[in-house]
C-alpha cells in the first residue's frame, strides 16, 4: 500500500507481523504443508485419465490437478496467496496452453484435449478488471495527496457530534463510506489512526474502546460490498456474470447493494452498543490536515467527483465502468500527482492474485473441464435454493480461513459455467439465475470476518490491543449470520421479481 496514505504504518505492521508469523512458523510444518498440496496434484496429474470422470481428457486432468494445487496452497498459506496465483499461472502456460513444452503435447489430440491460448491466460494480467482496481487505487492516491481523504473524513464525521454512540455509528458509516471506493486494508488503517488518540483517552474498564476498534474492521469489510471496486470478490464475481451475457453496470451493483450494506452496519451499530456499552459521557475526536487549494488539487477534486458519477450513472452515459477507471490515470498522470514512484506502491499482490484467479477460470473454461465436471455431477437436479444458499455457506465457510479473493477465485469460476448450462440456468430462472448464485457467493466471501486472521482489518484492529479474539468471533458469527440471511433473501427476492433480468 501506498506510503502517503495515513495509517500506512498501521498496514505495514501488519505485513511486517505476517512475515514474521511465517518466518516464527515451524519450517517442518510449512515443507509438510507444501509436500501435501504438491503430492495431491501430481497424483491427480500422474494417475490415467479413465481413473477420473469419463471423457476427459489429458489437458483437463492436468488442469485438475492444477486447480487442486491452486485449493489446497491457497488453504494452508505455506507461501503467500498471489505467489500461488502466479505459479498457477505459470503451470497453465507450460503445461495447458497452446505454447505449452513439447514434451507435455506428445499425444494424440483426441486424447490430448483442447489446449488453453497462451494469449487468454496472459491477458488475465490486463484484464479490464484489473483495470478498473488500478483506477481505484489512483483515486486514492491522489486524494492522499491532496488532502482530500482527510478533509472528507473531518467533513464526514463533523455531524456526528460528540456523543460516544453517534461517534461509534460515523465511524461505522464513513468506512463503510470510504471501502466502497478504498482499498478496505487502507481505509481501516486512516480510521484506526484516527481513532488512536480517542481510544487511548476513554475509560480504561470501559468497553466503549472495543465497540470503536471493532467498528472499524466490520465496516471495512461490510462496506467493501457496495461497489464493485470495493473488495475483489465483487469484481471477480462481476467479471464472470459479464462474459455469460449478464451485464451487471457500476450504478445497477450499488443499486441493490447499498442499501443492504447500510442495513448491516446499522445493525452492527447495535449490536456493538449492546455489546460494549459506552461509559464516556463525551468524545472529541481531533482529525488534522488541510484541503490543498492548487491547481493541480482542483483538477483532482473534479476528476474525483466525475468518475464517481461516471461510475455511478454508466448505464445512462453508456461508458462501462473499466473505461471509466482509466480516467483518473490518465488525468492524475499528465498533471504530475500520478508519479512512477507512485505506480510502485500500488498493490500489485493484490492485482496478481485476482489475475490467477482469472487464469485458473480461463484454464477451467477454454479446456473443457468446466462442462466436463457439469455433465459429470447432476446439478441440474438440485433444488435452486440448495445450490444459491449451499454455494454461499462454503463460500463463507472458506472466507474465514483463507483469502476472501482465493476463495471467490476457487468458486465463482465453476459457478459461473455449472449456472451457465442450460439445464442449471433453467432451474436457477425463478431465483434470479446465475446472477444471484454468484453475487451471493461475493456477499459469503465478504461476510468472512469471524477471526484476526480471516481479512487485513481484522488483523489491524487486533493489533490496537484493544480487542479480544473472543469478541472478534461473536461479533464477526452474528455478523455473519446476519448478513447471509439477509443478503440472500434480498437476492432471492430481487431475483424473483426479475430486477436481475
Amino acid at each position: 500500500m501506498f506510503k502517503i496514505f495515513p495509517g500506512y504504518d498501521l498496514v505495514e505492521s501488519y505485513h511486517n507481523w505476517k512475515r514474521a508469523h511465517r518466518t516464527d512458523d515451524k519450517t517442518v510444518s510449512r515443507l509438510i504443508r507444501l509436500t501435501i498440496a504438491i503430492v495431491a496434484a501430481i497424483v491427480v496429474w500422474c494417475l490415467p485419465v479413465e481413473t477420473w470422470i469419463d471423457g476427459m481428457t489429458i489437458i483437463q486432468k492436468r488442469t485438475l490437478a492444477i486447480f487442486l494445487f491452486a485449493i489446497l496452497m491457497w488453504l494452508f498459506e505455506a507461501v503467500p496467496a498471489w505467489t500461488t496465483s502466479v505459479m498457477v499461472v505459470v503451470l497453465l502456460l507450460f503445461t495447458t496452453s497452446n505454447s505449452s513444452l513439447v514434451f507435455f503435447e506428445n499425444a494424440a489430440p483426441e486424447v490430448l484435449g483442447v489446449q488453453t491460448s497462451y494469449k487468454s491466460l496472459l491477458h488475465c494480467f490486463a484484464d479490464p478488471i484489473i483495470m478498473l482496481f488500478i483506477g481505484g487505487f489512483v483515486l486514492a492516491i491522489a486524494a492522499s495527496k491532496t488532502g482530500l481523504d482527510l478533509f472528507l473524513a473531518r467533513v464526514m464525521l463533523k455531524p456526528f457530534g460528540k456523543n460516544p454512540k453517534w461517534v461509534l455509528l460515523g465511524f461505522l458509516m464513513v468506512t463503510g463510506v470510504f471501502s466502497m471506493f478504498l482499498s478496505n486494508t487502507a481505509t481501516a488503517a486512516m480510521m484506526l489512526t484516527f481513532l488512536g488518540p480517542v481510544l487511548k483517552a476513554l475509560p480504561a474498564d470501559g468497553k466503549g474502546k472495543t465497540a470503536l476498534a471493532l467498528a472499524i474492521p466490520i465496516a471495512a469489510n461490510v462496506g467493501g460490498m457496495g461497489t464493485p471496486i470495493g473488495t475483489p470478490p465483487n469484481a471477480i464475481a462481476l467479471k464472470y456474470m459479464n462474459e455469460i451475457g449478464i451485464e451487471v453496470g457500476f450504478g445497477e451493483w450499488m443499486m441493490f447493494m447499498i442499501p443492504f450494506t447500510i442495513v448491516l452496519l446499522l445493525f452492527a451499530w447495535v449490536m456493538l452498543l449492546r455489546l460494549f456499552p459506552f461509559k464516556a459521557k463525551e468524545i472529541n475526536l481531533n482529525i488534522e490536515g488541510e484541503l490543498k487549494k492548487d491547481w493541480r488539487s482542483v483538477v483532482v477534486y473534479i476528476t474525483f467527483i466525475c468518475t464517481v458519477l461516471l461510475w455511478v450513472l454508466d448505464k445512462k452515459t453508456g461508458v462501462n465502468a473499466n473505461v471509466v477507471a482509466m480516467l483518473p490515470v490518465g488525468v492524475c498522470a499528465i498533471i504530475g500527482v500520478l508519479t512512477k514512484r507512485d505506480l510502485e506502491e500500488i498493490s500489485w499482490s493484490v492485482l496478481w492474485m485476482v489475475a490467477g484467479g482469472f487464469a485458473l477460470g480461463v484454464g477451467l473454461q477454454e479446456t473443457g473441464l468446466a462442462q466436463t465436471l457439469i455433465n459429470a455431477i447432476p446439478f441440474g437436479s438440485w433444488p435452486a435454493v440448495v445450490m444459491v444458499v449451499g454455494s454461499g455457506l462454503i463460500c463463507y465457510a472458506m472466507a474465514n480461513f483463507i483469502s476472501h479473493t482465493a476463495t471467490a477465485s476457487l468458486l465463482v469460476p465453476i459457478l459461473a459455467a455449472v449456472g451457465a448450462s442450460a439445464a442449471v440456468a433453467a432451474n436457477l430462472a425463478p431465483l434470479g439465475g446465475v446472477t444471484t448464485l454468484l453475487v451471493g457467493v461475493a456477499i459469503g466471501s465478504s461476510l468472512g470476518m469471524v477471526l484476526p486472521i480471516s481479512t487485513p482489518p481484522n488483523a489491524i484492529a487486533a493489533a490496537t490491543g484493544m480487542i479480544e479474539q473472543k469478541d472478534m468471533i461473536k461479533t464477526g458469527l452474528v455478523m455473519g449470520v446476519l448478513g447471509l440471511v439477509i443478503g440472500y433473501g434480498m437476492l432471492i427476492v430481487l431475483g424473483s421479481t426479475g430486477f436481475f433480468g
